[in-house]
């Protein structure tokens, strides 16, 4: 069992979110020892997929309505599979999302190296947007891509 302190401190955390979350009902089988809270495995566990569910983009409430379902048991499995099937899709846009930003600015300082070698843009300029290096074409393609 930890305390609320431990627990804070190990998913770097503030007490105050802990705090919340268990007011808005996420650690459902939580227990208090004279008034104090102490986590178990059940709830790290919770807490591991309310973060990731939060980080994807999902509110508290919606996290609320996946641990509801969770305590309903297994006649909501078609629930909770659909709503981690929606958070894979929306996180697999994100990172092709940041994938687009990382190629810009992976094209960008290949960009300025060649200015900074050449002292002008002049050479770089020439060849764009089809006559880049073999290695950064693909990059900028991606890069620019609507």
């Amino acid at each position: 069992m930890y305390t609320i302190g431990q627990v804070s401190e190990r998913f770097d955390l503030p007490v105050s979110t802990l705090r919340y979350y268990d007011k808005e009902g996420l650690f459902p089988a939580l227990t208090r020892t004279s008034g104090i809270r102490r986590f178990g495995e059940q709830e790290l566990e919770a807490l591991r997929v309310i973060e990731c569910l939060k980080r994807s983009g999902l509110e508290i409430k919606e996290i609320k309505q996946f641990m509801d379902w969770c305590a309903q048991g297994s006649e909501t499995y078609p629930q909770r599979h659909a709503l981690f099937v929606q958070q894979a899709e929306r996180v697999e846009a994100e990172i092709e999302r940041l994938q687009k930003s990382l190629d810009m600015i992976r094209f960008k300082c290949w960009y300025y190296e060649q200015a900074m070698r050449d002292g002008n843009e002049d050479r770089v300029h020439a060849m764009l947007p089809d006559q880049l290096p073999p290695d950064i074409q693909p990059i900028y393609d991606h890069a620019h891509e609507t």
